[in-house]
């Protein structure tokens, strides 16, 4: 089973290096990191590095979701895995995150943060974080812990069709509405996570909760009419 990891990063040229030296050894089939329009050296870094990762410019910053989606979209394997660039989740449990997928059990694999205890997470994030999946549970039938974490796994078919639009960090709750839309079949592993603050380079923001909160109310608003326009988020 093949499997490609999208890794989209911004700014990130103090992490960047450790997590392509982390992928390294995992005997994956392709890694494709999606420059966001950086302005540090995050970009020459990846072109440097020993791993020869596939390298997509973004011609401006146009957000996380905009280069998961190119980074998708480019991949090849059949197993395709999201890695952040920031290492609050490690990329030594990408294969732990396959398993389920590999073994016929699950058709999308989610890293959570609250499976083994949430004491890492800081209380507003954890509460956002849960009020999200909560939501989300409700609203499209779920049984998820995380619905917001950036480790995701999915079989490559299952995206094919599921017309991504989301710019921003409301990718995830996208990803997951129209994953449980198809019918997909959902696993969670616990994911250690090592959070990092906003002076450390933490890019997402309270007011994408709330972005991410209207991207669930208004998909579910238009679940029945199949509108092609329901959940369009825009740039920002």
């Amino acid at each position: 089973m093949n499997v490609s990891v999208v890794v989209p990063v911004y700014n990130e040229e103090t992490t960047i290096a450790e997590v392509l030296d982390s992928l390294a050894p995992l005997d994956l089939y392709e890694v494709i990191v999606v420059d966001d329009g950086s302005s540090d050296g995050t970009a020459a870094l990846v072109e440097e590095h020993v791993s020869k990762p596939i390298l997509l410019r973004q011609p401006a910053n146009r957000g996380k979701g905009a280069a998961i989606r190119r980074g998708l979209q480019a991949a090849r394997g059949d197993v395709l895995v999201i890695q952040d660039a920031d290492l609050e989740l490690s990329p030594t449990m990408i294969k732990k995150l396959v398993e389920p997928i590999a073994a016929g059990n699950a058709d999308a694999v989610y890293g959570s943060r609250f499976l083994e205890g949430a004491e890492r997470v800081p209380r507003v994030r954890r509460a956002a974080n849960r009020f999200l999946t909560r939501l989300t549970n409700v609203l499209y039938g779920t049984e998820l812990t995380d619905m917001e974490t950036a480790h995701k796994a999915f079989r490559a078919p299952l995206l094919a069709g599921l017309d991504l639009r989301s710019n921003r960090f409301e990718i995830e709750a996208e990803l997951t509405i129209k994953l449980a839309r198809s019918g997909a079949v959902f696993a969670e592993i616990a994911s250690p996570y090592h959070p990092r603050l906003r002076s450390e380079g933490k890019k997402i923001r309270w007011h994408d909760a709330l972005t991410a909160a209207a991207t669930l109310l208004r998909y579910y608003r238009w679940r029945s009419s199949g509108s092609p326009s329901d959940g369009h988020s825009s740039a920002s």
